[in-house]
């Protein structure tokens, strides 16, 4: 009789402290959790991974789980994750593609699907790990957003909606922390994105950047709405509100407004952080990497997160959802990795956000559960044991004084009275790079590449170029981003106009399909695109020619279609540089 009176006393005890704890749990905020939810990491290319083309076959679950190459999930390697030091951990999931018959107007998810993504989402909760759910990607269905049907468009946000207060229904009674994640990268910046699936009667750049804006918050605003309605614990959930685009300047745009929210304190705010690309991105070989690691890029890298902390100071926890500068095709971690990753944790720490690393077993290997580079496993050993905000800034602090200034010593350095002209360049498999993005960085370059840039001193003629025969590739396999720039040529010289003369590819004379345009994004840097298909209107308002009018002008000069362009052993290009006339 005592032992069972000592039994219920002990499970009372048990039960009190447990109560306690969700209590004090569900009694944070999102500021206050963030710290708290440690080193993160992703489940990439699992359950996200999907057949665009095909969507639900009904095959079993684990079947589109390896679509992308990735094994089948188990418990040792969720297990292995946490001894890896990581505490949180984010799971991409394609619902709509795998789970539902969306393309044929019938959103209801199949219990299956749901019920093996739950099976693996209470393996990492027994271990203690906070659990980020998510719609991502997902076939590109977010495009239905964007089509010139009403229909879609209504089935669109009813088909969102439905999403959300099935699997808000199915996890109702999950603690704090579980955290359910709106959606990926497509929120705003992917609204016209057209798919096979379920929305090719879309017209690119149907909607303008301030519809896409306003109808970003709306649908962040229905998932916050769908999901509290939903009872039991999704009253208080923590809930990660996908940034515009996931982009931090976007997302810092006063037109990205978060939700209201009944319950306060509970929302966090979601962006990403590859930046810069040439080097964080899936190159083909490690030495094809940019270099990153100068004061420059460092303090880059503090300027862009710092941007986020509008949001702490707002009271929204923040999340960089993904990151890292990931490992090359040939398995091999980049140059400098190491003290990226340990400089953007550091910067993390400062800041209070909270850091998911982008991997898809290429850091840590799943079927192997380790690791794949020792110096990368300290890393995050070290961070995971913890370290105070005073101890990152200091570590911060220590990496920039002993980084080098640059690491191309011959190249022009840009001051504030000077002027440089370059092309800013990356070929059409983003495996060749050249100084993309309004300040110009020389170091930012793939190695092998031989630039022509030039000091700019006022209204004359000048020639800039790029060699890619010394790369790894020897080429430039098509066009991606082009741009002839000006870095402080706004400063130093308003109102000046870029006007090409010739274009000289592989040494012949090639004939743009259009004219340049002179503007600038940042009010410093000049640029006329060469080939940017991400502009689809031209600004008329920002826009300028050195003669006559507007007519004819255009932001993709370059037909990449023309075989020539898949093949570019080079390219010069003659301007003049001078007032508006």
């Amino acid at each position: 009789m005592k032992k069972m009176i000592m039994t219920l006393l002990l499970a009372a005890l048990a039960l009190a402290l447990c109560l306690s704890a969700c209590a004090e749990e569900t009694d944070k905020t999102a500021v206050e959790t963030a710290p708290l939810m440690g080193l993160g990491t992703n489940l990439g290319n699992t359950f996200e991974a999907c057949d665009a083309n095909q969507g639900n076959t009904g095959a079993e679950p684990t079947r589109y789980e390896t679509l992308w190459g990735q094994p089948v999930t188990t418990r040792e390697m969720i297990h292995g994750m946490r001894e890896a030091g990581f505490s949180t951990i984010r799971v991409p999931v394609a619902w709509m593609t795998n789970a539902s018959h969306l393309s044929k107007g019938d959103y209801t998810l199949d219990q299956a699907y749901i019920d093996r993504v739950a099976e693996v989402v209470r393996w990492a909760l027994d271990e203690g790990m906070y659990v980020i759910l998510n719609d991502h990607w997902d076939g590109g269905w977010y495009g239905m957003f964007g089509s010139e049907s009403k229909e879609t468009r209504d089935l669109a946000m009813e088909a969102y909606r439905g999403m959300w207060s099935q699997l808000a229904e199915y996890f109702k009674e999950e603690g704090d922390y579980l955290i359910f994640e709106g959606a990926n990268e497509e929120i705003g910046a992917r609204f016209d994105e057209n798919s096979t699936l379920y929305c090719n009667d879309s017209v690119n750049s149907y909607l303008t950047d301030d519809e896409r804006y306003a109808l970003a918050n709306q649908v962040n605003q229905a998932f916050v709405d769908t999901v509290r309605a939903a009872g039991g614990n999704n009253a208080t959930r923590f809930l990660l509100i996908p940034g515009y685009g996931t982009n931090i300047d976007q997302t810092c745009d006063s037109r990205f407004v978060m939700p209201k929210d009944s319950a306060e304190g509970k929302l966090f705010v979601s962006v990403h952080y590859y930046d810069p690309w040439s080097y964080c991105g899936e190159n083909a070989s490690a030495a094809s990497a940019t270099r990153w690691g100068t004061k420059k890029d460092l303090q880059a890298m503090s300027e862009s997160l710092a941007k986020m902390d509008k949001f702490t100071k707002a009271g929204y926890g923040v999340i960089i959802g993904e990151y890292g500068a990931l490992p090359a095709a040939d398995g091999v971690s980049k140059e400098n990795s190491a003290l990226y990753h340990q400089s953007f944790l550091n910067l993390c720490t400062v800041h209070g956000f909270v850091s998911c690393l982008w991997d898809t077993s290429g850091f840590y290997v799943r079927r192997n559960l380790s690791f794949a580079d020792p110096a990368m496993a300290e890393v995050y050993a070290r961070f995971s044991a913890g370290r105070t905000k005073e101890e990152a800034q200091a570590a911060f602090d220590a990496a920039v004084e002993s980084a080098p200034a640059t690491f191309s010593a011959d190249a022009i350095q840009l001051t504030d009275e000077k002027a440089a002209a370059w092309i800013m360049w990356n070929d059409g498999g983003w495996a060749i790079s050249y100084s993309v993005g309004d300040t110009y960085n020389p170091d930012a370059k793939t190695p092998g590449l031989k630039v022509t840039d030039v000091e700019i001193t006022g209204e004359g003629t000048y020639t800039v170029g790029i060699d890619f025969t010394g790369t790894e590739q020897g080429y430039s396999a098509g066009v991606a981003f082009a741009a002839l720039a000006i870095g402080n040529g706004e400063d130093l010289f308003p109102g000046y106009c870029i006007h090409i003369q010739e274009c000289l590819i592989n040494g012949e004379k090639y004939a743009l399909k259009g004219r340049p345009y002179t503007t600038s994004d940042d009010g410093h840097c000049t640029r006329a695109n060469l080939f940017n298909e991400w502009v689809t209107k031209v600004p008329r308002d920002k826009a300028r020619v050195l003669y006559g009018d507007l007519t004819g002008v255009s932001p993709t000069l370059i037909n990449r279609n023309d075989p020539v362009i898949s093949h570019i052993e080079s390219i010069y290009i003659t301007f003049v540089y001078a007032p508006r006339k």
